[in-house]
């Protein structure tokens, strides 16, 4: 998001034709001359308390940047629970998400800016001396070229832009000879192959070594891209090109830019997540301002404000209005479909969209961004982060948290905006849930699930990115930063590029004549700073005023009231559509609505009822439409159905010396044995059962009585393994799996299922763990003779752990409640359909050889078991609906039991050989006693800061 500074410029007019160096500059400086309206409202927030936070947030940027440093670089990543570096090809794939890794130490690259911006200016040069030294862009790895660019292209020309600010100063830098610029420049070369379209769009990928289409290269027939990857080039590109002269960057980005607005769709002026780069033709047809369009909207406005080119804001008004009109739903944001805008697209929303308010904030719309803000907080305090993805309702529909930094951007900007001390307030939770949920001994862990509070071994290099950038900023008076941020613009990954590029090496045209523009009139576009006195009424007490209505707003049993009901246009005369849950197989009228809508029912020989739906073979344009909803309100009906019998992920929480409690396992349940949600969790020490598999009578009650059991999987049944801890005294039981190397971040959790008899005389509580997670505890008591964990629905409150041990106050300090927090019901993820998609709602259940093992997927990642497991396991939840572009049809099943895995299965990773021969990327595995060791320290850091707070 771009800097919204301070200035006495705001509420004048700006000439059309004004200088667009002026132009850039008033637009970014022209919000906060607001902030001294707010002299009431939440309490203000004293200098001490604010310089108080403002040294958590560098001593947590530390903590993650020098645990990155030690145990990770030069890998890309950290793996924070493991404390080793994230190689790509040496770590099972996760898919897209690992094509940001191209083994250029895309942390460090990422977190420059970031170290000046928080005054650490001799770790700067350090790091800058070590890409230089280290980095090789020519590596053998297939990447995607809008990470590579908003990462890796951005990190190194927002390092350059202060490098050469900070030689300007005198101090520091006095070698720099604009070596990270030459970086940025051959990367930018390694992108251009990835244009070489018909229609200027990029490729989503591109090998670094190898380009486009080679048979080495191993990509190049892809087909489709999104609106935001092809849409989010502008402001790295045109910079690159007005810092070398070299032309060429800022003509490809805009000419994909050029073809992105023609595409448009014309009556709604809103543009598809997923487009053809060939033919132009919109893949998936569905538009909002989440994953997928965000950032396009994002870089129309930003390219204004940089580069001074009023065609750009003429494109972002013509969207914003339209996004106003269709999308918003105040203080919802919910996505459309673009040929038919007033009929919702899904009924969820990602995280994403949570960077929208902080883009209100740089256009002036002020209302509508403290509203969906203020919503949004509501629910992290609901779940103390913001989920992936959340229903109309508010509960959680995709429980990862992968540390995203959008919301901290966006109370950055409305503070700025506003200086309403709430803000600051806001911030200063963000701190101490990132402290007490996610801070682990090795750098801060992603939330596998915010429900459990249980974590996943990654830690993305935008959080060092963004994340402390924004908070710091937030708590930062003028004079405690060494620069004027105010002189620059802050792209998506929050890198900073100077406004004085907008009069630097101009070489493109400052209006763009295509025709599309002679349909657009002046008047509908503001050509002036917004003025206070519209954006903040004399009430001091505005923001205030907004927020209060939808203080409880989550908490509402009844989501319908606080959404705006959508009027369709019928025809005179036409009955309303036909909805999923009014849809009787045997009524005859049902069939012949649905067969005019293009949607066939199948009888298939085991009895379930399919549907099919042919958007060709439908009446007319308007009944095609209508069966696409009808189809999503039935796969949406159908998982609702399995999901109200289905139990969420656990959690085993370590809460011995030196794990605290702050180590958390996500672990499968069991149909049998004690439900941990509805009684009490179960504390105890674990030890390892004799005979090891669990399957015979306990040659070691003695070890296990009174204890957390430790049996591994295979060889008979769960419920059989439970017995023979339960009347060997145990108080609970850990099945760890046996295949070796596999991990809940990768494969798909279950729920442990009976042997087919009565269960109710099994009394403890069981739960499973994959052998990732199952070692961590394992190598633990190698360490530790005694190591302590809690089986529980979700991760407990540390202070309730601890129990006046010798541990920080962020540890602590916040949510003490959080037990007493109603547990939301269990969600899953879900794709969304368009017309040319095929789903299909319907199970197998396999039989592994004789013991009848049933398993589905908590997440979206099935893998196949081993043929030798005789364990059993039933299903807990539906998978991801799977979406094929190219089949021109939807179908879904009735039965709503289960859901088709079958097209699910992850994509093997493909082992890639690094070519630099400067660095070494083999995995820097830790031994447990090196671990435990960094714990100790930790911990007693931790004692003596707080004898040093007493």
């Amino acid at each position: 998001m771009s800097e919204a500074g301070g200035g006495p410029g705001c509420g004048f007019p700006v000439p059309q034709r004004a200088p667009w160096s002026l132009v850039a500059a008033t637009a970014a400086l022209c919000l906060v001359s607001a902030t001294s309206v707010w002299t009431a409202g939440a309490a203000p927030m004293s200098r001490e308390e604010k310089q108080k936070l403002g040294n958590q947030v560098l001593e947590m940027f530390d903590h993650a940047y020098g645990n990155y440093m030690e145990h990770a670089y030069p890998a890309d990543e950290l793996m924070p629970l493991t404390c080793r570096g994230r190689v790509r090809g040496q770590e099972p794939s996760r898919g897209d998400v690992d094509d940001a890794l191209g083994k250029f130490s895309l942390t460090l690259i990422d977190s420059l800016d970031t170290l000046v911006v928080l005054n650490k200016t001799k770790e700067f040069e350090d790091a800058v001396r070590k890409v230089l030294r280290d980095v090789n862009l020519d590596n053998d790895v297939v990447v995607s070229v809008f990470e590579t660019n908003i990462r890796v292209l951005g990190g190194l020309l927002g390092g350059h832009s202060l490098a050469i600010m900070l030689k300007e100063k005198g101090e520091y830098m006095q070698w720099y000879n604009d070596e990270l610029l030459q970086m940025a420049k051959q990367l930018g070369y390694k992108l251009l192959p990835a244009f070489n379209t018909t229609s200027g769009l990029p490729y989503p990928r591109i090998n670094l070594k190898f380009g486009i289409r080679k048979p080495e290269a191993r990509t190049g027939t892809e087909t489709d891209t999104c609106t935001a990857c092809a849409g989010t080039l502008i402001l790295e590109f045109a910079a690159l090109s007005r810092f070398t002269g070299a032309t060429i960057f800022e003509e490809y980005a805009r000419k994909a830019l050029d073809f992105l607005w023609e595409k448009r769709q014309r009556s709604s002026n809103l543009v598809g997540v997923t487009i053809n780069i060939h033919t132009g033709d919109w893949v998936r047809k569905d538009s909002g301002v989440g994953a997928g369009i965000d950032s396009y909207y994002e870089y129309l406005l930003k390219a204004y404000v940089l580069l001074g080119d009023d065609s750009f804001l003429e494109r972002f008004n013509t969207h914003y209005d339209a996004i106003m009109r269709y999308i918003s739903q105040p203080p919802l944001l919910l996505d459309v479909h673009i040929h038919k805008p007033m009929l919702n697209a899904r009924t969820w929303m990602d995280a994403l969209l949570a960077f929208f308010p902080g883009l209100q904030v740089l256009k002036g719309d002020i209302r509508p961004a403290i509203e969906t803000h203020e919503m949004l907080y509501q629910v992290i305090k609901k779940h103390n982060f913001l989920p992936e993805a959340f229903t109309t309702d508010f509960r959680v529909h995709w429980a990862q948290h992968p540390l995203r930094p959008e919301f901290a951007e966006s109370t950055y900007f409305l503070y700025k905006a506003t200086g309403d001390p709430y803000y600051l307030e806001v911030g200063k939770t963000l701190i101490e849930n990132l402290n007490k949920y996610a801070r682990v001994p090795c750098g801060f862990a992603a939330m596998k699930d915010v429900r459990t509070g249980s974590h996943e071994d990654r830690m993305d290099s935008f959080f060092l990115a963004e994340m402390f950038k924004y908070l710091y900023l937030l708590f930062a008076d003028k004079e405690d930063i060494i620069f004027d941020i105010e002189d620059y613009i802050f792209t998506t990954e929050a890198h900073l590029l100077p406004l004085w590029l907008s009069t630097t090496n101009q070489s493109m045209s400052k209006k763009n004549t295509t025709s599309e523009y002679t349909e657009l009139d002046d008047s509908n576009f503001d050509w002036t700073c917004p003025n206070t006195q519209i954006l903040f009424p004399n009430d001091p007490l505005y923001a205030q005023s907004i927020r209060e209505p939808l203080k409880n707003v989550v908490d509402k049993s009844c989501p319908r009231g606080i959404i705006r009901v959508r009027e369709e246009s019928f025809r005179s005369g036409a009955k309303p559509p036909l909805r999923a849950r009014d849809f009787m197989a045997t009524n005859p009228e049902h069939l012949e609505i649905l067969k005019k809508m293009g949607v066939s029912l199948i009888h298939l020989k085991d009895g379930r009822v399919q549907l099919v739906q042919h958007a060709i073979q439908a009446a007319s344009s308007i009944d095609a439409e209508d069966g696409l909803r009808f189809m999503q309100e039935m796969i949406e009906l159908s998982s609702q159905q399995q999901k109200e019998q289905q139990l969420p992920p656990r959690a085993v929480q370590i809460v011995s010396h030196p794990f605290f409690g702050r180590v958390v396992l996500t672990a499968g349940p069991a149909q049998f044995g004690l439900d941990l949600s509805k009684h009490k969790e179960t504390r105890g020490f674990v030890a390892s059962s004799k005979p090891y598999n669990g399957c015979s009578e306990l040659t070691n009650p003695e070890a296990v009585m009174g204890k957390i059991a430790l049996i591994q999987r295979g060889q008979c049944m769960f419920a059989e393994k439970a017995r023979n801890i339960q009347n060997a005294g145990a108080i609970g039981g850990i099945v760890i799996d046996d295949n070796e190397g596999s991990s809940s971040d990768t494969a798909p959790l279950f729920q442990m299922a009976g042997d087919g008899k009565d269960t109710d005389d099994i009394k403890i509580p069981m739960l499973f763990l994959f052998s990732k997670e199952g070692s961590i505890i394992l190598d633990a008591i190698r360490e530790y003779e005694e190591v302590e964990v809690l089986l529980s629905d979700k991760a407990k409150d540390r202070a309730a752990i601890l129990k006046g041990k010798m541990i920080p106050s962020y540890i602590i300090n916040s949510n003490p409640e959080m037990e007493n927090e109603e547990q939301p019901s269990s969600e899953n993820d879900s794709q969304n359909q368009s017309a040319e998609q095929m789903t299909s709602i319907s199970q197998e259940i396999d039989l592994i050889d004789q013991e009848s093992l049933e398993e589905t997927s908590l997440n979206s990642h099935p893998e196949s078991l081993s043929p030798a497991d005789t364990d059993n396991a039933a299903s807990v939840s539906p998978s991801e609906q799977n979406s094929n572009p190219a089949e021109n049809h939807e179908t879904t099943s009735l039965d709503g039991e289960c859901t088709d895995l079958d097209n699910q299965l992850q994509e093997q990773s493909e082992t890639e050989e690094d070519s630099s021969p400067n660095v070494s990327w083999g995995k820097k595995v830790q031994p447990i006693d090196s671990i435990l060791a960094d714990w100790n320290e930790d911990i007693e850091a931790f004692e003596m800061m707080e004898k040093d707070e007493l």
